[in-house]
């Protein structure tokens, strides 16, 4: 349910209509759209009702919302949601790049890495050290020492840090190193994990199941909403389908629906999506223009010997390529890129 209040609501009355939804047993939550005070109310009990709210003073309307999911609703929070990650802000009308190997290797690897990362303008670090493998003898990650390793890459080279947490016991470990927490595609509906997430304050990327609907990865983002924690950055990695080419099949027009959808920002993770590297770039380009915040990129200084996902990291030449391309089509699009926004905002001006 959701209720917009009068332009001239007065914050006597806003207040008032606040404290008689939290007497009711519901829960308020409050932004704004334009000149309006929007308030959300999520009403476990179904004690509230349309007409009695409509009632109240300096209230212009009261409405059900239409979706099952409340608070990542656009109805409930109808302006888009910008999530500071380190030195860089997600969600803004800019386009970030994540970069980074599967899984941290070794020290050497990640900060040879990150320095190649940085320096073609991603803002964000990513790396594995605890890997959800479908075979019990791949490799499974460095554990703290790969985190102690992927926290100092990215300190010595200005980025954020984003690493996936499995399971509810590596969580205080990993607020400790990490700036963003990653939760995988196989774990998308372990609520349990969901619900803990959410207990922290760090943001949270949160990957579409391979078999999941665009209402079930909402519903998903929900439960860490509920739980407390607003920093939630939604991620297409393409889902499983009858095609056996790529790895798996981007969804594509995922993106301006959940953007339609919900007011959080939107990352692509095109090198699951393909499973190959000579599909990645078009991938990601195709992200850009359908109006994705992102994309989570997967490099690494030597595929063919990486010990996990080797086929679909890029090169670095590639990889320069690709942050080339994307950099130029940001500015013909008039958005921010990366780590030479600023610059990138200054060419989109000139060239349209």
């Amino acid at each position: 349910m959701i209720i917009t209040m009068q332009a001239t609501a007065t914050l006597v009355e806003i207040t008032g209509v606040i404290r008689d939804i939290e007497e009711r047993g519901a829960r308020a939550s409050v932004s704004k759209a334009g000149d309006r005070t929007i308030i959300g109310i999520v009403d476990p009990k179904g004690g509230m009702h349309v007409d009695t709210l409509r009632a109240l003073p300096g209230v212009e309307d009261a409405q059900d919302l239409k979706q099952p999911f409340r608070r990542v609703s656009r109805e409930f929070h109808p302006v888009s949601t910008e999530i500071k990650a380190g030195g860089s802000v997600i969600g803004d009308g800019g386009f970030q790049v994540i970069a980074g190997p599967c899984a941290v290797e070794s020290e050497e690897q990640i900060h040879d890495v990150a320095r190649e990362a940085a320096h073609h303008g991603a803002t964000l670090l990513r790396g594995g050290v605890y890997k959800p493998r479908s075979s019990p003898y791949a490799f499974q990650g460095l554990g703290e020492q790969g985190l102690r390793f992927l926290a100092s890459a990215a300190r010595e080279n200005g980025l954020a840090s984003v690493s996936e947490v499995m399971s509810v016991r590596q969580i205080d470990e990993m607020v400790k190193y990490v700036d963003v927490l990653q939760i995988g595609a196989r774990n998308m509906q372990n609520f349990d994990l969901l619900r803990e997430v959410g207990a922290t304050s760090k943001p949270v990327v949160l990957k579409r199941g391979l078999s999941a609907t665009i209402e079930e990865l909402l519903l998903a983002a929900e439960y860490i909403s509920d739980a407390g924690n607003p920093n939630i950055i939604l991620c297409e990695r393409g889902i499983r389908t009858y095609e056996r080419m790529t790895r798996n099949t981007l969804d594509i027009a995922a993106v301006p629906l959940l953007k339609q959808l919900s007011h959080l920002p939107v990352l692509v993770d095109p090198s699951h999506a393909a499973g190959r590297r000579d599909l990645v770039k078009p991938l990601a380009l195709a992200s850009l223009a359908a109006g994705a915040d992102g994309v989570m990129i997967e490099i690494h200084p030597n595929p063919d010997c990486a010990l996990s996902d080797g086929p679909q990291s890029l090169t670095y030449p590639q990889y320069a390529g690709l942050m080339d391309e994307l950099s130029r089509v940001a500015g013909a699009l008039g958005k921010c890129f990366g780590a030479g926004q600023k610059d990138h905002r200054r060419a989109a001006v000139v060239t349209t």
